[in-house]
């Protein structure tokens, strides 16, 4: 007799796997005859995400929403929650009100010492955690945040529930989390802790400070707050003129001198250092002025009349001389400048202004090509180096080093779709601060070859350029303005072009263009454009053929072969985009659909696309129909 044996196979099957999409979910309602509005569905699925069981309370319920609710949450409380221990029902309640904690905010939430104790007691339970400890963070899944934050408000009286938000808020700003504190007392209207921080921010710079995470809780303050705080209307000066609002900056920068004329003391002093910060920080007013606004700054300081606040040259962008300000200008004579203020721009920016003055002369030699040219393969490992350093110590900088890993992927060919993701958008709101961000967004935009997005995007930076005199970004947008039109084929690229070189080679920049190289050199050499210098020239050109050299992947699509497609190929492509089917252009063109077919199948193929729609699409953004 043969031995008697089992297989057995266990499938582990998501949760997801479990839920209804909005489109099942609309079906199964209708099952039951429910026919409710679009408004009413999108609700439903805010509520329920899918789940069934809160569409199985709804048909129960006739199709009324909020008895649909009420029964739900009194079956968690019923058949759930109070099969728990009290401990267990409290912590989750408290710790509800934020999306994400760590042992140590739960700690300060609950009162307790044994969190952790709690927090396996619960992984025990049941299944209640969307992220459990990675990096010490725990974040609850979202259906049980939901549920007990209703608990919460029935359990507990609003002073209670005040003192969490507060205790949430005391916690975040000592960790330093400032948009995550305004949050939390945002919930309860605490103004008076809202106007404390807002006054803490005000005092760091915009690079160490969160200007434009907080741009609400600031605008929303009322002119008789700001009006008492010298250092409250400094920030908002500085923030409506990071926002182009040149106006309203000018109207908070003469508030803060008329509260100089009506005040003594400690608040005349705190005002005037204000005062002094702008004229040298904001971002509209230029260079103009600025080596005797530096040079007075020197004599107030030195006689102890005045101080100077936080400062930042760069604004966390990877330059100094075109950084917080452009000091293109000074690049002329930068030598000349180096000795005559070095030593005063030291002493006016104090502990930010040590070695300044060596770097920014290294980075002018830097651009205009007076170092030895040179190639480094590692330098993603140095930013990756950096990075981790800065998100312990600088978490400001991670935008615009993330961007920086991102500009060195374009030249290596790779993906960088991930960045584009997490990038700002220009079409919601255009931050000035975001400026290096948006400019790697151009180069990505043709790399992918969305020209319209690139052009209009090159507009506004245009805009900006010339409004804040950012004579650089003004040189950069313009060239990448010229690449995007070549890769148009808009003979208006040449002018851009010229225009370029022109004010490039008048500060003797090399690097803007190197940096292109393998994108401009084809550009520049087979086209004619007037250059007064031919040893910039040389050097520009020498530079640009080694750049194409060693990343000859940077910005593929422009310098791939151009398409040819035959006649017959065209014809057919024209046809099909007027909607024509295979059949017909046939019998139109008097040839067999066989051959129709063929042209397709090549016509894919050299456009690198696999259907008719995207044929048609690629063509179009080629010119080729």
């Amino acid at each position: 007799m043969l031995e008697f044996r089992t297989k057995y196979i266990f499938i582990e099957i998501p949760e997801e796997d479990f839920l209804l999409s909005r489109e099942e979910q609309t079906l199964y309602l209708e099952q039951f005859d429910l026919h409710i509005s679009e408004e009413i569905q999108q609700e439903v699925w805010g509520l329920a995400r899918g789940n069934p069981m809160p569409l199985l309370f709804l048909v129960m319920e006739k199709g009324d929403l909020e008895r649909g609710k009420k029964r739900q949450w009194d079956f968690l409380e019923t058949h759930v929650y109070d099969q728990w221990n009290i401990e267990l029902q409290e912590f989750f309640m408290d710790v509800s009100i934020v999306e994400t904690f760590t042992v140590k905010l739960a700690a300060m939430l609950t009162g307790r010492s044994d969190v952790e104790k709690l927090i396996a007691e619960a992984e025990v339970t049941g299944n209640f955690f969307e992220i459990s400890g990675i990096e010490g963070i725990w974040k609850c899944r979202w259906a049980m945040r939901q549920s007990m934050q209703q608990r919460l408000h029935r359990r507990r009286t609003t002073e209670q529930i005040q003192r969490l938000y507060y205790t949430a808020g005391l916690y975040y700003e000592l960790e330093n989390q400032i948009p995550q504190a305004l949050s939390m007392y945002e919930k309860y209207n605490d103004m008076e802790s809202i106007s404390r921080l807002l006054i803490s921010n005000a005092r760091k710079n915009p690079s160490s400070g969160h200007y434009y995470e907080l741009r609400r809780y600031y605008l929303q303050l009322p002119d008789d707050i700001v009006e008492n705080s010298p250092v409250l209307m400094a920030g908002i000066s500085l923030l409506q003129s990071m926002f182009m609002n040149v106006e309203e900056s000018e109207r908070w920068f003469h508030a803060l001198e008329r509260y100089v004329q009506k005040h003594t003391g400690g608040l005349r002093k705190e005002a005037r250092s204000r005062i002094l910060y702008l004229k040298i920080a904001l971002p509209h007013t230029g260079t103009i002025h600025m080596i005797d606004i530096l040079k007075n700054a020197d004599l107030l300081l030195r006689s102890r009349q005045t101080f100077l606040p936080e400062f930042s040259v760069t604004s966390n962008l990877p330059s100094m001389m075109n950084g917080g300000k452009d000091f293109c200008e000074w690049s002329k004579k930068d030598k000349e400048l180096a000795m005559s203020i070095g030593k005063i721009v030291e002493f006016v920016l104090g502990k930010y202004g040590k070695g300044l003055v060596n770097l920014a002369l290294a980075e002018s030699y830097l651009e205009k090509g007076e170092d030895s040219f040179e190639i480094f393969s590692y330098a993603e490992k140095i930013l990756l180096s950096l990075r981790k350093r800065a998100k312990k110590e600088a978490p400001n900088l991670l935008a615009n080093l993330d961007t920086f890993v991102c500009r060195v992927h374009l030249y290596q060919g790779r993906d960088v779709s991930k960045w584009m993701e997490q990038s700002p958008n220009e079409n919601q709101e255009f931050c000035t601060m975001e400026r290096f961000q948006y400019l790697t967004k151009v180069r990505i935009y043709i790399q992918m070859r969305k020209y319209e997005a690139a052009y209009c995007l090159l507009q506004q930076i245009l805009y900006y350029a010339k409004m804040m005199e950012r004579t650089y970004i003004y040189m950069e947008a313009t060239l990448l303005l010229a690449i995007t039109q070549y890769c148009m084929k808009q003979e208006e690229w040449k002018d851009n072009l010229q225009k370029c070189i022109s004010q490039a080679e008048g500060y003797h920049f090399v690097r803007l263009f190197t940096r292109e190289g393998p994108v401009v050199l084809p550009m520049i050499e087979n086209e004619k454009f007037i250059w007064k210098n031919k040893d910039y020239k040389r050097q520009v050109l020498l530079e640009c053929n080694q750049m194409k050299k060693a990343y000859p992947l940077y910005l593929k699509c422009v310098q791939e072969n151009r398409v040819v497609l035959s006649k017959n190929a065209v014809k057919i492509l024209k046809l099909q985009a007027e909607g024509m089917s295979a059949n017909a252009i046939a019998e139109h063109l008097k040839i067999a659909e066989a051959t129709v077919k063929y042209h397709n199948r090549e016509t894919y193929r050299k456009l690198g696309v696999k259907n008719k729609t995207a044929a048609i699409v690629e063509a179009r953004k080629r010119r080729l129909i």
